[in-house]
């Protein structure tokens, strides 16, 4: 549900293509097949935390934030300075840090 929510703010926001990932071998995938311009995380998904994923996006220069209910000191320490949005989250937050990741500030 979150997903959704979370497609059609950037989608309201950008004219955006929006991938899904429920896992992180879903977005492993994604990864290995497409090149994105920013991305949206959550710590907690179906088959682990999506660590791997920011660091895989971070060595790519892919800007990113996590949107997560999971506590921000759970984030390993070369991860702590992405954005962190917590859940539940204001859209206008969503739509500030999308923007802004993209024009290279965030």
């Amino acid at each position: 549900m979150v997903a959704l929510d979370l497609e059609a703010i950037v989608s309201g926001a950008a004219d955006a293509e929006v991938a899904v990932a429920n896992s992180v071998t879903e977005a492993r995938r994604a990864l290995g097949s497409a090149a994105f311009d920013a991305a949206f995380l959550d710590i907690d998904v179906l088959d682990g935390k999506t660590f791997e994923v920011a660091r895989l996006l971070a060595e790519r220069g892919t800007p990113f934030a996590f949107v997560s209910g999971a506590r921000q000191e759970d984030v390993p320490p070369p991860l702590r300075e992405v954005p962190f949005l917590p859940k539940p989250y204001d859209p206008q937050d969503i739509e500030r840090t999308f923007l802004a990741r993209l024009a290279g500030r965030g």
